[in-house]
């Protein structure tokens, strides 16, 4: 259990050292850098760290290490459980950057700047970790750097199975995240933490679930057995496609593209009451008669 034990102090440092980037991120810079630069910047950095880490040892940690996938899904669990509260609002995640530029939350301009910090945080995210290994520091590092020339994609399966699994991962991470949004950290951060550790979980064994288009190509896109073209279909257009279905489903419309409901009819806030006539008993309506109602006459149910 060495090898684990050095894991879990890389998941350690990594969160700490991101935690003190952002904090001084949050002194130098200007609200406006902060949030669309260095706070995915930090967060894409860390996304990326623990997500490599972790691959490792789904990897090599059933027979390398003896322990099972229940070991790596309770640390799954707590990392993302973790990364939701430390992000400090950052997505890490081109759809949900893209989301928030549809919904109209964000400009062109900061969602560019959104996604080039999320590429280049994933970026650095694979140079360092990459180098970490090379340290070999625990035996699954030594496996890791010997397996490492023949990287093998994580695509198991046919590619129309593999971009429908990665597009019902996003789907589905989205509607939950759309259904927490104004819900408090306490509940949301577990809650998508869950959800992230059960699509892992189901959909892993295909393509590695990863429903982040970022880290998909830091993670896997080097790696032999799929071609450029099939990476981008799987873990490009597939979360993409479940990102903008997940939108449509919840909101029946794409505020950017079009204002008008296609999905939903809008209800009126407030009910129009109905007339009524009230006649004198025995006589008819003043106004069949053709004689103007009494101002008493009227009355708003």
């Amino acid at each position: 259990m060495a090898g684990l034990n050095v894991s879990i102090a890389f998941f350690f440092l990594v969160v700490g050292v991101c935690q003190v980037l952002r904090q001084l991120s949050k002194r130098l810079l200007s609200p406006g850098a902060y949030g669309c630069l260095a706070r995915e910047l930090a967060g894409s950095l860390q996304l990326c760290m623990s997500c490599l880490e972790l691959r490792m040892l789904v990897e090599i940690g059933p027979w390398g290490g003896g322990f099972g996938p229940d070991v790596v899904l309770t640390l799954l669990f707590l990392l993302f459980a973790v990364h939701g509260a430390s992000f400090d609002g950052a997505s890490a995640n081109p759809t949900v950057s893209l989301q928030e530029f549809l919904l109209l939350e964000s400009s062109l301009a900061a969602t560019a700047t959104k996604l080039l910090a999320q590429g280049a945080g994933m970026g650095m995210g694979w140079a360092v970790t990459k180098l970490y290994w090379s340290w070999e520091l625990s035996q699954f590092h030594l496996i890791q750097n010997l397996i490492a020339p023949e990287c093998i994609s994580a695509i198991r399966t046919a590619l129309h199975h593999a971009a429908f699994a990665e597009g019902s991962c996003s789907f589905l991470f989205h509607l939950v995240l759309f259904k927490l949004r104004q819900s408090h950290p306490v509940y949301r951060v577990p809650a998508l933490a869950a959800t992230v550790t059960f699509l892992s979980y189901t959909a892993g064994p295909y393509t590695g679930a990863f429903f982040n288009p970022a880290l998909a190509t830091a993670a896997t896109f080097h790696c032999s057995g799929s071609s450029f073209w099939d990476y981008i279909r799987v873990y490009w257009l597939g979360p993409l496609t479940g990102m903008l279905t997940a939108l449509l489903l919840f909101q029946g419309n794409i505020p950017r593209l079009f204002q008008k409901n296609l999905l939903y009819r809008q209800k009126s806030k407030y009910k129009i009451p109905k007339a009524k006539f009230l006649t004198a008993s025995g006589q008819g309506s003043s106004l069949a008669r053709g004689n103007p109602a009494p101002l008493w006459a009227w009355c708003l149910a």
